[in-house]
């Protein structure tokens, strides 16, 4: 790390919305209630494509990664966030901070990655339908897990690093309401061009590209089901992919917008803004789409719900037996 920034090796101010106080109180309450719906939607996703075995397939696999990386994101903002709403103490400390500039960016760059992972999945699944199971076998989609993963490591260390080493000549105060990576460079005291630039040449690696192979993925996609002659076939691959697309435009559609842009062209309330949605709204959203509109998923649900509502009547009746 640059000499210049050992002397600042202390607490960060995030400043958040305290601009706004009647908009902190009402952030709170929807901040919380999408947090309960993140965490327990997706924690239902995890164990209902775990505990059905109907759902042990590649396409399950990818949604329980992306149910799993969706708790992690909740969990890596909305706490610290929740601290920040509730009090009048804004501040983070240098470690928290630096911990959650790294994982938020490496947590980003695998959902990039793992959606277009996910519509080389559907891909293969209504193009290549006879060989799926052959070509996206187990051992391919661990393969391709780890490489996410460690690619998008890779890519945090890397920004975050260089982020870290930029002088801030005493700076501690972020305008935002987490150590978001653009949040940081506003307060270098030297030029960030160089960074900036870095970040915008791997924003194309990690943004443009994997939607350009899901663009593709969805050409041939979009070809192969105008080919079908089955109507109920044809709903069934509407349904899967539409439910990834949803996805993926909500997404995409954020974090380009917000990273692939000139640093000053956002206003700073909007840039906030645009981060809340894609980090709070986004993961809560995930599994709502995903449950709606995919039958095999609501199925299975119903078919959890039943043994625990069956689990709780049998052991209320052993209950009254021993009373």
């Amino acid at each position: 790390m640059d000499q210049n920034n050992y002397s600042s090796l202390r607490d960060f101010i995030l400043l958040g919305f305290s601009d706004h106080p009647k908009l902190e109180m009402v952030l709170s309450g929807v901040v919380t209630i999408f947090y309960l719906i993140t965490f327990v939607g997706n924690t239902a996703i995890i164990l209902v494509s775990l505990l059905d075995s109907h759902l042990h397939t590649p396409m399950y696999f990818f949604l329980r990664n992306l149910s799993f990386l969706d708790l992690c994101f909740a969990n890596t903002i909305i706490p610290q966030m929740l601290v920040n709403l509730w009090g009048s103490d804004k501040t983070i400390s240098f470690v928290g901070c630096v911990i959650q500039l790294y994982v938020y960016m490496w947590l980003g760059s695998i959902e990039c990655l793992l959606l277009a992972v996910m519509s080389y999945d559907r891909f293969i699944a209504i193009c290549k339908p006879l060989h799926y199971l052959v070509i996206m076998n187990i051992h391919l989609c661990l393969k391709m897990i780890i490489m996410v993963w460690s690619i998008s490591l890779a890519c945090s260390l890397v920004l975050c690093t260089l982020t870290l080493n930029l002088p801030r000549c005493g700076n501690n105060i972020l305008n935002h309401f987490l150590c978001e990576l653009p949040a940081m460079l506003k307060i270098a005291c030297v030029d960030t061009t160089a960074v900036e630039m870095s970040v915008f040449a791997l924003g194309i690696v990690f943004v443009l590209m994997p939607l350009f192979l899901i663009l593709i993925s969805y050409g041939y996609i979009a070809r192969a089901v105008l080919r079908m002659k089955s109507k109920a076939g044809q709903r069934k691959a509407i349904n899967t992919c539409g439910s990834h697309l949803t996805v993926v435009s909500v997404f995409y559609g954020t974090v380009t917008y917000m990273y692939l842009q000139p640093g000053n062209s956002a206003s700073k309330d909007q840039g906030k803004f645009l981060t809340l949605f894609y980090t709070i709204i986004t993961p809560s959203l995930n599994p709502l789409i995903y449950t709606l509109r995919n039958k095999d998923m609501k199925d299975a649900l119903k078919k959890l719900m039943k043994l625990v509502r069956i689990a709780y009547e049998s052991t209320k009746m052993k209950k009254k037996w021993k009373s």
